[in-house]
C-alpha cells in the first residue's frame, strides 16, 4: 500500500530496457547524440512546434529553477499559486539561480490562481518604481500540489492576464501528463497555443528514472538556457541516458498510457474514501493525488498495517479521539494495483 508519492515507484520496463539499449557501445557526449536528436524531433511532433528548443536535466527542480532564471531578472518577481511546487517544495532554488529574484504568492481554491488574484497581484508590483522589485514571470502548475488540475481554458485566461502585462508564462509540468489525461486536451493546447512560453515537462514522477524536458517555444532564448544550464552544472556528459529515457516514454503514447493508469487509481482510491463513514475529500481529485479527510482510528489502522502516506499537514498527530478526522494526501503512480487499494480501503473501514 504505497501511497506516499509517484516518486517511490520504480522505473517502467519499457523505460529500463532503453537505458540497458542504450549503454552499448561509445556515442558522442553532451548531447551530440542520435537519441537526443530523436527526442528533440519527437517533442516537436508531439507539441506541434517544429521550432521549439528541446533540453533534458535531470530534475524537476532544475527544470524548473533554470525556467525561471531565463524568464525573470534578479530585480524581478515570478508569480506562482501560494501553493506552487516552486514555493514549496524547492528550498528556494528558482531565487537562487534567477540570483536574486523572489516569488510573488497568489491565492485560489484548490492550489489554482483565481484570475481576478493574479492580475491585482501584478498591478499592485513595481508601484513604487525604481524602489520596488519588478513584474518577471507568470508559473503555473498543472497537474497542481492538490492534485487538481488546469483547464486550456484556464490557463488561456491566466496567461492572457501575464500578456496584458507584458510578462511571460512558464508552466511547472511535472505531471503534465496527469493534466493532459484528465482534461483530454492535446499537448500545443494546454501549452503554446495557451500562451505559455516554456514548459517543464516531466518524466520522472511517471515512470522515468529521472529526466525532464524543458521545451522552449520560442527558439530565440534556446542559447541563454544552454548557458544556464551548463553553468549550473546540469549538462550530463553521457547524456544518451537521459535521451533514452524520454524516448522510450514518448515511444507509442507510453507517457499517457503511464499517466492514465495513475489517474484511474487515484480515481478509485478517491472514489472508496469518499464512500466511507466519516470521510470527506479536501480536494476535487483529478489528476493522481487523492487529498481527503478519514477519522484517526482509521489511520491508525492503516499505519499499523504498513500503508504509507503523508498526513497533511505533516504536524497532525495520530493521538487523540479516533472519530476526529485527519487530512492526508496519497498519490498513485504507473505501478499502483487496483488490490493495494482495496486492501487500503478495507483497513480505512
Amino acid at each position: 500500500m504505497h501511497f506516499a508519492s509517484d516518486n517511490t515507484a520504480g522505473v517502467a520496463p519499457q523505460i529500463m530496457a532503453a537505458l540497458e539499449a542504450a549503454n552499448a557501445g561509445n556515442v558522442p557526449s553532451y548531447g551530440a547524440d542520435a537519441l537526443t536528436e530523436a527526442v528533440t524531433v519527437r517533442l516537436r511532433e508531439i507539441f506541434e512546434a517544429p521550432q521549439a528548443a528541446v533540453y533534458l536535466v535531470a530534475t524537476g527542480t532544475v527544470a524548473n529553477a533554470l525556467s525561471c532564471a531565463m524568464l525573470c531578472a534578479p530585480w524581478e518577481t515570478v508569480f506562482c499559486h501560494r501553493t506552487a511546487h516552486i514555493e514549496e517544495d524547492e528550498c528556494g532554488a528558482p531565487e537562487f539561480f534567477i540570483g536574486g529574484g523572489k516569488l510573488t504568492l497568489v491565492d485560489g481554491p484548490h492550489a489554482k490562481m483565481d484570475p481576478a488574484a493574479l492580475r491585482r497581484a501584478i498591478a499592485h508590483t513595481g508601484r513604487g518604481g525604481i524602489h520596488n522589485l519588478q513584474r518577471g514571470m507568470v508559473s503555473i502548475t498543472n497537474a497542481t500540489e492538490a492534485g487538481t488540475v488546469y483547464s486550456v481554458a484556464e490557463v488561456t485566461a491566466l496567461a492572457a492576464i501575464a500578456r496584458d502585462f507584458g510578462l511571460p508564462v512558464h508552466m511547472d509540468g511535472a505531471r503534465f501528463a496527469n493534466a493532459l489525461v484528465a482534461t483530454g486536451a492535446s499537448p500545443a493546447e494546454m501549452t503554446w497555443k495557451a500562451g505559455v512560453d516554456v514548459l517543464s515537462f516531466g518524466g520522472t514522477k511517471n515512470g522515468c528514472m529521472g529526466v525532464e524536458a524543458v521545451i522552449l517555444f520560442d527558439p530565440a532564448r534556446a542559447r541563454d538556457f544552454e548557458l544556464r544550464r551548463k553553468r549550473g552544472g546540469h549538462l550530463f556528459s553521457k547524456h544518451r541516458f537521459l535521451a533514452a529515457q524520454m524516448l522510450a516514454y514518448l515511444a507509442g503514447g507510453l507517457w499517457l498510457e503511464l499517466a492514465g493508469h495513475a489517474n484511474a487509481m487515484a480515481a478509485r482510491l478517491s472514489e472508496g474514501i469518499a464512500a466511507l463513514p466519516g470521510a470527506s475529500l479536501v480536494h476535487p481529485t483529478e489528476a493522481n493525488a487523492v487529498f481527503a479527510a478519514v477519522p484517526r482510528a482509521a489511520h491508525r489502522r492503516a499505519q499499523a498495517a504498513g500503508a504509507a502516506y503523508y498526513l497533511w499537514p505533516f504536524d497532525q498527530s495520530l493521538d487523540g479521539p479516533g472519530e476526529e478526522p485527519l487530512a492526508a494526501r496519497l498519490v498513485c503512480s504507473w505501478a499502483t494495483r487496483e488490490e493495494e487499494i482495496d486492501e487500503f480501503l478495507s483497513l480505512l473501514r
